[in-house]
């Protein structure tokens, strides 16, 4: 039986559903915001088991304003199928489009997820049970878009990263990251456009971190005759995250690949993304998971699905700490413990 047949039936009924916001402060000029949507068995209930929740990871604050991000009338009995058939009739940024096309995936994704969260808990099951995977513990990396990554060593020792080369890299900085053998993958950002993180295409820095991290993944190079030329000899090692949002984004790439970073939030409807798993699986892709600075519920349903489907891989889905400007003692340390809630589509811890 395919992932979506074995939850698309399950049924449940829906009283309310209500929103709320997360923020933290990350730097003088920018909040991350994400909002959370909960479904109610009831009007009002505040019992765990009366709440579907999902994560809302746009980007650009304003559209968390309440009166920027919309009610949305789920009221009715309903499955996963003919409630994802119903979000697709609605507008969900109807006041204005929003800066980024892939926002609409991303509030997208808040709904199926927390109704997937919702229905699974109506139905006295957690997603391993429906979806009859055994959770593993995930390997993660610390994403990270500096190179100060020495205070984290001290406290962590085996922390592993995901770092983002920039110009700014020199051939000093190179070489000592690649002494230290910490990096499993390098995100080139070159397949964004209109974002803080953009990267243009920059054939000689390419070529220093292709040969300074021989094992670590490439991630979102930017392709010109230039770049491919460096690439050619580590196809095998390109991977891309920002192209990615259903299985036919992967036949389009100009090769095959043996790797991708998975971020559900990019898929949209739970249909596309269990798809795009059981795609990847026939064709032999292997996958990482990625996160989208998850303030809330979000980031644990992500490490609950690389528990799921690519447990032993350098998940980008570090836990909240990870993300903080300095160190602390005591955040959990890779891999972790899967702790799927019993019931539900949520990992205990987050």
């Amino acid at each position: 039986m395919m992932l979506w047949e074995r939850v698309r039936e399950l049924p449940f009924e829906v009283a309310d559903v209500t929103m709320d916001v997360n923020a933290m402060r990350i730097s003088h000029e920018f909040e991350r915001r994400t909002t959370i949507v909960h479904i109610r068995r009831e009007m009002g209930a505040r019992s765990e088991l009366a709440d579907g929740l999902g994560e809302d990871v746009t980007y650009d604050p304003a559209e968390h304003e309440p009166h920027t991000f919309p009610w949305v009338d789920l009221r009715g009995t309903w499955t996963l199928e003919s409630l994802s058939r119903r979000l697709d009739e609605i507008d969900l940024f109807p006041n204005s489009e929003p800066k980024q096309p892939a926002y609409r995936d991303y509030r997208r994704w808040a709904f199926e997820s927390a109704a997937l969260d919702y229905a699974l808990k109506a139905n006295g099951l957690n997603i391993a049970d429906a979806l009859e995977r055994a959770p593993q513990p995930v390997r993660f990396v610390s994403s990270m878009h500096d190179t100060g990554i020495d205070p984290w060593l001290e406290l962590y020792p085996t922390l592993r990263f995901k770092l983002d080369p920039s110009p700014a890299w020199t051939d000093e900085l190179v070489g000592d990251l690649a002494a230290r053998n910490v990096v499993d993958v390098v995100d080139l950002k070159g397949r964004y456009e209109g974002t803080p993180v953009d990267n243009p295409a920059d054939p000689d820095l390419y070529q220093r971190v292709v040969e300074a991290f021989p094992e670590a993944w490439i991630e979102d190079p930017a392709l010109t005759p230039e770049t491919d030329a460096v690439l050619e000899p580590h196809r095998d090692r390109v991977t891309w995250d920002a192209p990615i949002h259903s299985w036919a984004d992967v036949e389009a790439l100009p090769f095959p690949p043996r790797c991708l970073n998975c971020k559900p939030s990019r898929f949209g409807t739970l249909e596309r993304l269990f798809a795009f798993y059981e795609r990847c699986e026939e064709a032999g892709i292997r996958l990482y998971g990625g996160g989208q600075f998850e303030l809330g519920v979000g980031r644990g349903q992500i490490q609950v699905l690389a528990s799921l489907f690519h447990p032993d891989a350098p998940n980008d889905v570090a836990p909240g700490g990870y993300n903080a400007p300095e160190p602390r003692a005591g955040l959990e340390t890779s891999p972790l413990a899967p702790d799927l809630e019993q019931l539900g589509f949520r990992r205990g811890l987050s």
